[in-house]
C-alpha cells in the first residue's frame, strides 16, 4: 500500500492571508531585533557603558545599526504591506469561490486569542470580526444585517452560543469520545444542535476575537443583539445563552454594559454558564509570575516582552474581568490584587452554573485546586471567600460534571441532558 503523503497546510490558507501573515513578519522581525538590542544595551550597562534616551537603547555606531535594521524592516513592511493591498480586491475574488477550511478557522481562533488585541489595533486582516452565525453564515457585516437565505425557517426561540478562548463557533460541534472498544464516532456533539431539535429553539452562534477585553466584546455583543431582536424573521420570544468559559464573561459584561433604552435584555430569559471562570484561572495569574520573573534581572528583562506577547483578553482572565473600569489606567501585567467591581447576576435571568472538575468527587482540596483543569471548581460555581463577590446561583440552577475536563464540558452528553432538564418548559 504507497505511502499516503500529509495533506500540505498551504490548502487551508486564503489569498488574503498573505497580507495579514506579511504584517506579523514584520512586527516579529522588529520585535526580535528590539530584544536583541535590549540584551546588547544589558552587557553594555555592566561594564559602565551609557545607554541611549530610552530603557534598552544602545547609543553611538552600535545604536545606528539598530535603528538601521528597524528602519529598513519598516520600510520592507510597508512596501509589501502597499503591493498587498493593491491585489486585495483580488485576494476577495478568489477567495471568495474557496470556503474556510476547519483548520483554518482553528488556526485563526487560536491567534486572535493569544494576540488578537495586537491583530485589531493593527487592523491586520487576519484579525476576527465579531458576527453572529446561523447554518455556517454570517448574519452581519459589522452594522449591516445580511439577508438570510431563501426558505430559511427560524421560531421565535433564540439560542445564542459564545465560544471560549482561542475558540470558534465551529468547535461546538465537538467530536463524541471513542467508545469503550476504542472504536470512533462519527457523528459530532453539538448542544445547539440537539436543544433546536428537542425544544424548538435556534440556535444562533457567536465568532469572536477573544484576544480583545472582556468588556470590549461585551459592548459589541450588546449592540449585536440589539441589531438581531431587531432584524430578526419573526417576532422574538425569547433569547437563551449558553457560554463556554470566556463566552460567559462576556455575556455577564453584555448585560452590564447595556444601554438604557435597548431591547435585547428584555428578552433574554436563561444563561447557562459552562466552566465559566468567574473569578479567574490560576494559569493566567501562574503567567503573570512568568512576567516578574523574567523582568527580574538586567539579563532577563528584555525578554520578558515575550511574556507579555499575551492579549488584554487573556490577562482580563486573571481575575474574571467584565467591566471597562476593571482594566481601564491599569497596566495589566503589573502583578496586583484582585481589584475588581463586582458585577451580580442579574435578577430578571435565570442563570444556571455547570461546573467541572477531573477528580470523582468533591473535597475541600479538589474544589480549590482541581477544578477542570483549567477553572477551579469555585470560580466556576461563582463562589467567592468575600461574599460580595459570590455569585448567587440557587442550588438547583449549580450542576457539577466529575472526571471532565474544560473542553469536554463541549461534547459531553450529560451536560446536554441537564441542559434539556433546565430548559424544558415546566
Amino acid at each position: 500500500m504507497p505511502k499516503r503523503e500529509p495533506a500540505s497546510p498551504l490548502k487551508h490558507l486564503h489569498a488574503s492571508d498573505l497580507r495579514g501573515i506579511a504584517q506579523l513578519a514584520t512586527q516579529s522581525a522588529s520585535g526580535v531585533a528590539r530584544i536583541a538590542e535590549g540584551v546588547h544595551q544589558s552587557v553594555w550597562q555592566t561594564l559602565g557603558a551609557p545607554g541611549g534616551k530610552t530603557p534598552g537603547q544602545t547609543r553611538g555606531i552600535t545604536g545606528l545599526v539598530y535603528k538601521s535594521v528597524q528602519g529598513v524592516t519598516q520600510l520592507l513592511g510597508k512596501s509589501v504591506e502597499t503591493v498587498l493591498a493593491a491585489l486585495q480586491p483580488l485576494f476577495d475574488a478568489a477567495d471568495r469561490a474557496k470556503p474556510g477550511t476547519p483548520q483554518r478557522e482553528a488556526v485563526l481562533a487560536a491567534l486572535n486569542g493569544v494576540m488578537g488585541d495586537r491583530l485589531a489595533e493593527s487592523h491586520n486582516p487576519l484579525a476576527t470580526p465579531m458576527t453572529l452565525r446561523y447554518g455556517g453564515n454570517p448574519l452581519n457585516k459589522g452594522s449591516r444585517w445580511l439577508p438570510m437565505s431563501p426558505g430559511t425557517v427560524v421560531s421565535g426561540k433564540v439560542l445564542i452560543l459564545i465560544h471560549g478562548l482561542c475558540m470558534n463557533d465551529l468547535q461546538w460541534a465537538s467530536q463524541i469520545p471513542p467508545n469503550a472498544d476504542g472504536t470512533a464516532h462519527t457523528a459530532s456533539h453539538d448542544h445547539g444542535a440537539i436543544l433546536a431539535k428537542e425544544l424548538g429553539y435556534t440556535p444562533v452562534y457567536l465568532r469572536y476575537n477573544t484576544g480583545l477585553h472582556t468588556s470590549q466584546n461585551g459592548h459589541e455583543l450588546s449592540a449585536l443583539l440589539e441589531q438581531l431582536v431587531g432584524h430578526w424573521p419573526v417576532p422574538v420570544e425569547d433569547i437563551t445563552v449558553v457560554a463556554h468559559s470566556m463566552g460567559g464573561l462576556v455575556i455577564r459584561s453584555a448585560m452590564h454594559h447595556a444601554k438604557p433604552g435597548v431591547r435585547w435584555p428584555a428578552h433574554l430569559k436563561n444563561i447557562v454558564f459552562l466552566g465559566t471562570p468567574h473569578h479567574g484561572a490560576p494559569l493566567e495569574r501562574a503567567g503573570n509570575w512568568v512576567d516578574v520573573i523574567l523582568g527580574s534581572t538586567r539579563y532577563s528583562k528584555p525578554f520578558a516582552k515575550l511574556g507579555q506577547l499575551r492579549s488584554a483578553g487573556i490577562t482580563d482572565l486573571r481575575y474574571g474581568h467584565v467591566t471597562d473600569a476593571d482594566w481601564q489606567g491599569h497596566d495589566r501585567f503589573r502583578r496586583k490584587p484582585d481589584s475588581r467591581h463586582p458585577v451580580p447576576l442579574p435578577d430578571s435571568v435565570a442563570c444556571y452554573a455547570i461546573a467541572a472538575t477531573t477528580a470523582a468527587k468533591r473535597s475541600a482540596v479538589a474544589d480549590r485546586l482541581v477544578g477542570d483543569g483549567l477553572v477551579p471548581l469555585n470560580s466556576g460555581l461563582g463562589l467567592h471567600e468575600d461574599p460580595m463577590r459570590t455569585l448567587e446561583f440557587a442550588k438547583t440552577r449549580q450542576w457539577i460534571a466529575y472526571r471532565v475536563h474544560h473542553m469536554q464540558l463541549l461534547s459531553s452528553p450529560e451536560v446536554s441532558r441537564q441542559l434539556m432538564a433546565w430548559l424544558t418548559p415546566g
